[in-house]
């Protein structure tokens, strides 16, 4: 039986370095201690920070200065807590930083109403009279006061900061029985050897060439789903009423304005990209019947759709040639990009092999005062290869953006978050494309490009749909039970895939396994940023230097602007939808050089 390594039966040289963040748990507990201090500081400043720019100013830079350690200590812990979630000491440790993070949220949390309570003539006579102080406050300030009528008294945000900890139980709750307690079944591959089934091997199996080793997986995953579906429908719906909660207590029309409303997002982007992919699904019908004309079976199944149709271009690709890969496609990103990625792929950044209690799919995070890092379940596949690039993408953007950026605007709002990781996978596939003349395996890359449109702009619309439809129906107080949501969620399917595949029944059960449900209103911006990054890719392949340059600068940008003029800086205008539609041409135009060579 080929079953997962533990964690301490793991190479040390394919595991990431979190000593560089606290070199042994001594280190965490001093400064678990002074943020503990911290936090307890700041009534020391409620009440008063209408008095002077100075007590207005000096509160500032405490709640950042600490926001950066408790950001570290939560990290650490977390990360520790992935790596293997079935360490008691990072489970203890992540449990102590949440809860830290979440006093902190509650001890600062008088400070955006007592700066909507300043008089605007004294708030506009400190930052006059200080104005290279608050310089680095210009647009925080402005978001702050952008949003004064969703903000509430101290006492209500004090209470809403308390309840937080309450309404991130779903998530913890999911995230438990998703990568601690669910237990999947043996399986046999295609040589008959019974392997363990995992969430990180699962892909691998659907990308199988024998159709039995596929069925399987899918069918074991999906029937130890099921096992578990009243909890889970159960979970889920309370994170939903749990969004719903907050932005009615926020004075939000619906929970999906409140989701935008942060990165001041108009919701006619949210509902152009459900309408605009809606308008070109007859291209995924048309690409579904392709694909069950290439494999040539009489009836397509939905474990059909991950296995390469060009088996005979499918090759291994171990960690090192794909970084290599990597490292060349990106080259044309130039030296200081290029410099970046190297130091990231050979410094301790990344963790890169499954083991036991290991978290799945793969994430960018880290510290500001530290270096990005990445979490991988590496396969020795192509996937995976766009995996590590797309990652990078990620923890580049950070970055750049450390570099140049203040701690203040560090981050990235979520609509821009995943327009670098794309970029990088879209310049992955040119280089990719543009150095092969075998026709097989030229098939292969242009099948994979394809169903990296099907996988992102259409899977995570479709995400996006069933999101907005199950939070419309608790706004209006209709229950969200398991046996609703599956048939929701097999409706979309046939909608988005068309007559040309069988939607087998054990699909409706799959919006049970999507971790991003648990964060409201992320996927779309997958899709979104998709898009932009497919805008990108082209206007820095055709355009050269200039496109290059708008694009580092963006990614030094970090969430100093709002993300809608982020991506007009670069070059790219996202209140339109001329991007989607865009991509979709790009799309069909893969399909009819597909359709040509089959």
């Amino acid at each position: 039986m080929d079953t997962l390594p533990k964690r301490n039966e793991m190479n040390p040289k394919d595991m990431w370095h979190l000593q560089d963040i606290y070199k042994d748990i001594s280190a965490w507990e001093k400064d678990f201690s002074f943020a503990e201090n911290a936090v307890n500081s700041f009534t020391s400043f409620m009440g008063k920070l209408g008095t002077s720019a100075q007590m207005l100013l000096d509160c500032l830079k405490k709640s950042n200065d600490t926001s950066l350690i408790i950001e570290q200590l939560y990290v650490y812990a977390f990360m520790g807590f992935h790596q293997d979630s079935t360490n008691t000491l990072y489970q203890g440790l992540s449990s102590r930083a949440e809860t830290l993070i979440i006093q902190y949220s509650s001890a600062t949390a008088f400070i955006v109403p007592e700066i909507l309570s300043i008089p605007e003539n004294t708030l506009s006579h400190f930052i006059k009279e200080n104005a290279s102080s608050f310089a680095v406050y210009t647009h925080f300030l402005e978001n702050i006061l952008r949003q004064k009528n969703h903000t509430l008294s101290s006492e209500q945000e004090a209470l809403l900061a308390q309840a937080a900890e309450l309404a991130g139980a779903p998530q913890n709750i999911f995230t438990m029985l998703n990568d601690a307690d669910i237990k999947f079944p043996m399986i046999e591959d295609e040589n008959g050897k019974k392997v363990e089934l995992t969430k990180g091997r699962y892909t691998a199996f659907l990308e199988n060439t024998d159709r039995r080793v596929r069925k399987d997986a899918f069918t074991a995953l999906y029937n130890t789903y099921a096992k578990q579906q009243n909890t889970l429908a159960a979970t889920y719906s309370c994170s939903v009423k749990s969004d719903v909660f907050f932005a009615k207590a926020r004075k939000y029309t619906s929970s999906l304005q409140a989701a935008l409303e942060d990165d001041n997002i108009p919701i006619t982007v949210y509902d152009n990209l459900i309408k605009t992919v809606h308008k070109f699904l007859p291209l995924m019908h048309r690409y579904i019947a392709l694909r069950k004309k290439i494999l040539s079976v009489e009836e397509l199944h939905m474990y059909d759709l991950y296995v390469p149709l060009i088996a005979e271009a499918d090759k291994k690709i171990s960690y090192e040639q794909a970084k290599q890969t990597v490292t060349k496609a990106l080259s044309i990103l130039g030296k200081d990009y290029l410099s970046a990625l190297e130091k990231g792929l050979n410094s301790g950044w990344i963790d890169v092999y499954e083991n036991q209690g290991k978290r799945s799919g793969a994430y960018s995070w880290g510290v500001y005062s530290v270096h990005p890092y990445i979490l991988l379940n590496h396969n020795d596949n192509i996937n995976s290869m766009f995996t590590l690039a797309h990652e990078m993408g990620h923890a580049l953007h950070s970055y750049f953006t450390w570099q140049k950026q203040p701690y203040i605007y560090s981050g990235h709002k979520i609509f821009v978050a995943e327009v670098a990781s794309t970029c990088n996978e879209a310049l992955l596939m040119n280089y990719l494309l543009e150095h092969t003349e075998d026709v097989p395996t030229k098939k292969y890359l242009l099948n994979y490009f394809m169903e990296q449109f099907r996988g992102t702009l259409f899977r995570q619309t479709m995400f996006a749909e069933f999101e907005k439809i199950t939070h419309e129906m608790a706004e209006k107080g209709e229950p969200l039970t398991c046996e609703n949501m599956s048939k929701i969620y097999y409706q979309l399917n046939q909608q988005y895939f068309g007559n040309d595949i069988v939607i087998d029944k054990d699909i409706a059960i799959e919006w049970a396994r999507i971790p991003h449900f648990y964060n409201a209103f992320y996927v779309y911006q997958y899709a979104t940023g998709y898009s932009a990054a497919i805008a990108l890719s082209q206007k820095i392949t055709k355009e050269g230097q200039p496109a290059i340059d708008r694009y580092l600068d963006f990614l030094s940008k970090g969430n100093s602007e709002y993300s809608i003029d982020l991506l007009k800086g670069a070059g790219v205008d996202m209140t339109t939808t001329t991007p989607i539609e865009n991509a979709m041409k790009v799309f069909q135009n893969l399909l009819d050089k597909m359709e040509s060579l089959c």
